[in-house]
């Protein structure tokens, strides 16, 4: 059992044929950690409504989610762009599970980052996701090869790999929105006035520092069955999850040098009304 002080998941997409449930049952089932925060698209409202998947793994991450808000973890649901009908609800505790556009959380050694799903900056990069795949239809498709690929591999007795993570690191417009996407955060946390921000929403994984904040994105669990997670002394590390459990990368000492001074990329001028809205007050 693997103890934390906090743990950051999202982009669950729960009652879809590509959420990687067995491999979420068996880390929620083998760590155990004072905080849980469900940072976004847990549940895939918006695949459901054309064709539901939901077999009894996906119904047994919602009882292990409702069991541990039960018996003395704090869950906090951030709803996604994928389940936003929860988040009329913000502001409430159901079963134990608190509901929030966002929250502000408070590390050990002391820092605050803001925590969101993330799709609040797709407004600010001007692109969305599935425009890196040429629209919904190709990244439909690059998942079901995904799933094709891994049942392959069981077969042989070999363990989980993501062909879909290895295609979309290969296309340069996905690489080129994800800097966007990180740099647009590590912007609005900075003029927030936090150390840093957490998210998930773009399906990737990964840390980034600037001079002045931290960007945290804990992954997902479609493609890359990834997970951010606190030490108990503040220090917050990714772990993937699947038959050989790794720690993929801990937080950067240092700034990324790409973004050291004048080096830093210039983005699109974050609009004064959206810093507005998204560093207001937590509900």
């Amino acid at each position: 059992m693997r103890a934390y002080r906090s743990v950051f998941i999202s982009d669950v997409h729960l009652g879809t044929a590509d959420c990687q449930a067995d491999y979420l049952l068996d880390f929620l089932n083998n760590v155990r950690c004072q905080t849980l925060y469900l940072v976004g698209d847990i549940i895939d409202l918006i695949a459901m409504q054309r064709r539901a998947h939901f077999p009894d793994s996906h119904r047994q991450v919602i009882h292990k989610l409702l069991e541990l808000a039960a018996t003395g973890t704090r869950v906090v649901y951030i709803p996604g762009n994928h389940d936003e009908f929860f988040r009329r609800f913000c502001g409430q505790t159901f079963s134990g599970i608190e509901l929030q556009y966002k929250a502000v959380h408070t590390t050990a050694d002391g820092r605050q980052f803001l925590v969101c799903h993330g799709d609040q900056f797709d407004q600010v990069v001007r692109c969305s996701p599935l425009m890196l795949l040429v629209g919904d239809r190709a990244h439909g498709l690059l998942l079901r090869l995904n799933r094709w690929f891994n049942a392959l591999r069981r077969l042989q007795g070999k363990p989980y790999w993501s062909l879909a993570a290895w295609i979309k690191s290969r296309i340069g417009k996905a690489r080129t929105f994800i800097r966007r996407f990180e740099l647009a955060a590590l912007t609005a946390a900075e003029k927030g006035h936090y150390h840093g921000f957490i998210c998930g929403h773009i399906h990737s994984a990964g840390f980034l520092r600037s001079e002045d904040g931290l960007y945290c994105n804990d992954g997902d669990w479609v493609e890359h069955c990834t997970a951010l997670v606190e030490r108990d002394d503040g220090k917050l590390e990714l772990l993937h999850w699947s038959e050989s459990p790794v720690t993929l990368s801990r937080e950067p000492e240092h700034p990324n040098p790409e973004l050291a001074g004048d080096a830093r990329p210039v983005i699109d001028a974050l609009p004064a009304a959206f810093l507005d809205q998204l560093n207001g007050p937590v509900r």
